[in-house]
């Protein structure tokens, strides 16, 4: 357990003692301690909205904290990447359940909601909380301008005038705009749902580039209010009206099949927020995950920590394309006052192909067909000698500049922060010994090549054939000259092993 106490002045969180949730499109950092503390939307190498995880007063944060002090502990639902923190004090207990949603196979073919959820439930006495949603747009960078509204995406079961609507946030930049709604409601039959409201929170003397918003909950037993973040849909607003008792009354049906009519003409990626639907996206997002790590074949040792790891490498496939970034973060130091502080939410051909592996071995071969196609993809636009990039972008491009951010202070000092990677146009000729041991799996396990991929291979080799030799940076990534790094060699030379079995499993077939 930790021991956290909100009075006096927050320092930063060790880098472990966060836990990752993600939606195979990007992910978030979610501290001991109830701090949402990275978040890049809406893709892993987007801009971020929160990184207070590298600099503790301006870098945006979305905290959910008791006033009073309190040990937490920290854990994933059982095979499941939803997060549960737990805080504890003599007051009581509260339990804030965090995830991105996830379609499960069911109803895969709904759109992706793009929504970070908090769930906050006291499930023991009461408790005083203090919630704080502080956006810095841009990595910090970008103004922003915050403005409280009524929330028109609520189903209100009562007789209230639009004025008298619960409001929502929204945050707007020139190119992002997010909102936060919530949604009270109880679990006991004789407890009132909570009444919450919103307000205004200035953080600029920290740095902060705009308004933040704050709320101040006195929860107790059975109450729950489930927050939701998320990038509203662009365009017309659908002019449904929105449902209320009266209107149910009016056109003789109940309030809940007026809801359920709504929710139906109303554009997919906007439905009505209502409790419903909050308990189906959790429930089908743990179903999602559940039903993932049971198509593991693994049977061995320390089945629960390789499952554990199984679904962390899961967290970092970036589904459009099939990438597999290195790390969804960026700029976490080697050791703490260091300067290598690199940005790796880049997709690697070395990592990814170790990552591949690891996933094939457990029986995750649709991973690594995807991922594969992404590499046959790569091997199409093959640099003009005939080589490959040491790695690409998440959206397969070969470009990924490197950028230090002076103003922000890196995590616990460690400067400076860096987005980007300079390292993309490294020569690190290690890297197709690893891919073609992928590739060998891949195809023996997963798809067969087709003719086409095999010529490509094939010239791949040559190259290698004729580059042996070489000097290069190596898996160190040094950045002064290039020399023979026994690693490589190593590397190179296994390269026509895995080639040679690729050909004749491909001859049997």
């Amino acid at each position: 357990m930790n021991l956290c106490n909100p009075n006096q002045s927050r320092e930063y969180i060790p880098i472990s003692d966060h836990a990752l949730i993600g939606n195979l499109r990007t992910a978030a950092l979610v501290s001991v301690d109830g701090s949402i503390e990275s978040y890049c939307v809406p893709n892993f190498d987007s801009p971020s909205v929160f990184a207070r995880i590298l600099d503790k007063d301006k870098g945006g944060h979305f905290s959910v904290s008791p006033k009073i002090p309190f040990t937490t502990k920290q854990n994933y639902l059982p095979s499941s990447n939803v997060v549960q923190t737990k805080f504890l004090n003599e007051e009581g207990v509260v339990s804030v359940t965090d995830f991105l949603p996830r379609n499960p196979t069911a109803t895969a073919q709904k759109p992706l909601l793009h929504w970070l959820i908090r769930r906050v439930e006291v499930v023991r006495g009461k408790q005083s909380l203090r919630i704080e949603c502080a956006p810095a747009f841009n990595y910090a960078l970008a103004e922003h301008r915050t403005s409280l509204v009524p929330d028109e995406s609520i189903a209100t079961n009562g007789e209230e005038s639009p004025s008298q609507r619960q409001n929502k946030a929204i945050f707007e930049s020139d190119d992002l705009t997010l909102d936060l709604r919530f949604i009270s409601e109880s679990v006991i039959d004789n407890v009132p749902a909570p009444s919450i409201q919103l307000q205004e929170l200035d953080l600029t003397p920290q740095g902060h580039k705009g308004l933040s918003i704050s709320a101040d909950l006195d929860l107790v037993e059975g109450q729950v209010v489930t927050f939701v973040l998320r990038t509203p849909p662009k365009g017309k607003k659908d002019q449904i009206p929105t449902p209320t008792d009266s209107r149910a009354q009016q056109l003789g049906v109940s309030f809940d099949q007026l809801v359920r009519g709504a929710t139906i003409l109303r554009n997919k990626e906007d439905p009505l927020l209502t409790k419903t639907l909050l308990h189906d996206l959790l429930t089908g997002t743990n179903d999602y995950w559940n039903a993932w790590i049971r198509r593991s074949t693994y049977d061995g040792s320390w089945k629960e920590a390789v499952h554990r790891s199984a679904l962390a490498l899961k967290l970092l496939i970036f589904e459009p394309t099939g990438a597999v970034v290195a790390s969804p973060t960026f700029s976490l130091p080697e050791f703490i006052g260091g300067t290598r502080n690199w940005d790796y939410r880049a997709s690697w051909i070395r990592d990814a192909s170790f990552t591949l592996y690891a996933l094939i071995r457990l029986g995750f071969t649709h991973e690594a067909d995807s991922y594969l196609e992404f590499i046959y993809d790569r091997l199409k636009d093959r640099n003009p000698d005939g080589s490959l990039q040491i790695m690409y972008t998440i959206h397969g491009e070969k470009l990924f500049p490197e950028v230090e951010l002076t103003h922000l202070d890196g995590h616990k000092g460690s400067k400076p922060v860096r987005i980007g990677n300079g390292a993309i146009d490294h020569i690190q000729l290690d890297i197709y010994g690893e891919l073609m041991d992928c590739i060998y799996l891949g195809q023996k396990f997963g798809k067969p090549l087709s003719y086409d991929i095999w010529v490509s291979v094939r010239e791949l080799v040559d190259f290698v054939v004729a580059h042996y030799n070489d000097p290069d940076l190596s898996i160190w990534e040094v950045r002064n000259k290039k020399r023979h790094f026994t690693y490589s060699k190593i590397m190179m030379w296994y390269v026509p092993s895995p080639c040679r079995q690729t050909a004749s499993s491909l001859a049997a077939h």
